[in-house]
């Protein structure tokens, strides 16, 4: 198979689809790899490094979309890229489309095969793909959030940990999965006083378990949440309803009774964010005010630190991309219902439940598509 690999044009995009070494694995199982000129520069991966691993190199974007038979991305396809997709292609990426229509129309009319990142399971349930950056989102979280929160950047002044004599600042992480999990260890390790929210009992059960006292949990009804929150000097956002639009849990009303100069990070902001007040922002232009609460919004948090995000999603992509290549997207989804799971859009169809419940469109289920 042919499998191209354009650079990331998503403003301050670092990440790239494919490591040298992906690309080097997937070249020694017989495929063909072409990248475009600078798409791993961001991740301090030069063109040579791919040119010695067997790839190919293009000048632009254009050569790759139009050799490839699989293109292999990071961040969803902007609507340029989109423009070059074409029937009978697959994409294999993040696509986040529940909070996002326009992408899903072009998507739909373009008739490409889309395997999102996001959707893919495994046998326990879990998101294999999303885990690992969900990883480095959470990790992130509380040090962007301490950014936020100095006094120059509009915060409340607080730091993580306090001084003698002075307490810490109070975090909430709403979420106890895998971002809130790695979110509360960081949190707590820069000395916060630290509590995570979750509903399921069991995961509650399983953090406390794990790791002690190093921070508090607590179910999260509205009630105990909206207290916890109007207390808080940062709150992280932290929750994923696998493919579908994220519920929003502070409403702009909370905002009122929050500590003037709090935070808000929202590392659900891919699936729509679940601040009521929550938009997209970048790394170059990351915060943003609203009623006195600061908001830490950016679409794309592990690219900040493109080079160990873009190795840790490899190591996690790259079976399932050779599992394509090898083997044929069709083929591949009847051997691994898991990798079926990430069928989002296929031949002008929208394959994913709970993306159609978002966007309110007809779903046709993905073992039909392997039909069609």
């Amino acid at each position: 198979m042919k499998i191209g690999c354009p650079k990331e044009i998503k403003p301050q995009e670092f990440r790239v689809g494919m490591t040298p070494n992906a690309a080097r694995e997937a070249i020694r199982h017989g495929h063909e790899v072409m990248v475009q000129k600078g798409a791993g520069a961001g991740a301090g991966f030069p063109d040579a490094d791919y040119a010695a691993a067997g790839a190919a190199i293009a000048d632009t974007a254009e050569e790759v979309f139009a050799w490839a038979e699989m293109i292999v991305k990071v961040k969803e396809p902007q609507a340029v890229e989109r423009r070059m997709l074409r029937e009978g292609q697959v994409l294999f990426t993040y696509l986040h489309l529940a909070p996002d229509p326009e992408q899903t129309r072009d998507l739909l009319e373009s008739g490409v095969t889309a395997i999102a990142y996001e959707t893919v399971t495994d046998e326990r349930g879990a998101l294999p793909l999303l885990a690992p950056m969900s990883e480095v989102a959470g990790r992130l979280a509380p040090q962007v959030g301490a950014w936020t929160l100095q006094k120059a950047n509009g915060g409340r002044g607080v730091l993580m940990g306090g001084v003698p004599g002075v307490g810490p600042a109070r975090v909430v992480v709403i979420g106890g999965g895998v971002v809130g999990t790695n979110a509360a260890r960081v949190a707590a390790g820069m000395g916060a006083d630290v509590t995570v929210l979750d509903r399921s009992l069991a995961r509650l059960r399983y953090l406390d378990d794990v790791f002690g006292s190093l921070f508090r949990t607590s179910y999260a009804s509205e009630g105990n949440t909206r207290e916890l929150v109007h207390a808080a000097d940062m709150v992280v956002g932290a929750v994923l309803i696998p493919g579908a639009a994220a519920p929003k849990l502070v409403s702009r009303a909370d905002l009122t009774l929050m500590k003037p100069g709090a935070a808000l990070v929202d590392v659900a902001i891919d699936q729509g964010g679940c601040f009521e007040t929550s938009r997209p922002t970048t790394h170059q232009d990351p915060i943003y005010e609203v009623d006195g609460i600061m908001h830490y919004c950016v679409a794309n948090m592990p690219g900040a630190v493109a080079r160990t995000a873009t190795i840790a999603l490899t190591n996690a992509t790259m079976p399932y991309m050779l599992a394509l290549a090898d083997k044929g997207w069709r083929k591949a989804g009847e051997d691994d219902p898991h990798l079926l799971a990430g069928l989002n859009v296929h031949a002008g169809k929208l394959t994913n439940y709970a993306v159609g419940k978002a966007l309110e469109m007809d779903v046709l289920s993905p073992a039909l598509a392997l039909k069609r």
